[in-house]
């Protein structure tokens, strides 16, 4: 009987320790999960590498538009609260009632008239066109969006040097 609590024990301990081996061996190798974005892929299969193309930089869009202009609008209102108190004990026990009036303040959305604004259609893109991607001669003029550091870096090199970069998204 007193077998069942030491092997629960030892089960709990293995359990543990085999969890915290797996959990470490992912950060560096490349092996097990947890890994960037929770896949099961080494951590440089993010980067893109191909022959420069060409570079695209589209700025933000915006349009005005119209909307209806609310202001907070409160008016003063009053409500009843009930008041109780007990007194006494057994038979003798007697409950006190009384209202009193409350004032407080209503308060609701409405609209006054209109406002202009500014939307945003599409947001500011930086575009890297690269051939060969991934040393695949068949992958030709695929559009890669990055981040400003990376497009002035690729932007200033020669047309089909060899590039390396981690891409926001796929497509322009």
């Amino acid at each position: 009987m007193k077998q069942r609590p030491v092997l629960a024990g030892l089960t709990v301990m293995l359990v543990a320790v085999l969890s915290a081996c797996g959990g470490g061996a992912d950060k560096g190798s490349g092996h097990g999960g947890g890994g960037k974005g929770g896949s099961y892929s080494n951590p440089q299969s993010d980067q893109v590498r191909g022959l420069y193309d060409a570079v695209r930089h589209l700025p933000r869009k915006t349009v005005k538009g119209t909307r209806a202009h609310m202001v907070k609008e409160c008016d003063p209102a009053t409500r009843k609260v009930k008041h109780t108190s007990r007194s006494g004990s057994g038979k003798r026990k007697r409950t006190r009632t009384w209202y009193t009036t409350e004032h407080y303040k209503q308060c609701h959305k409405v609209r006054k008239g209109s406002e202009r604004y500014t939307r945003v259609v599409r947001t500011e893109r930086w575009c890297v066109r690269l051939d060969d991607v991934n040393g695949k001669p068949a992958k030709d003029d695929l559009w890669f969006r990055v981040s400003p550091a990376t497009y002035s870096e690729v932007r200033n090199k020669d047309e089909h040097a060899r590039v390396k970069f981690e891409p926001r998204a796929r497509g322009c």
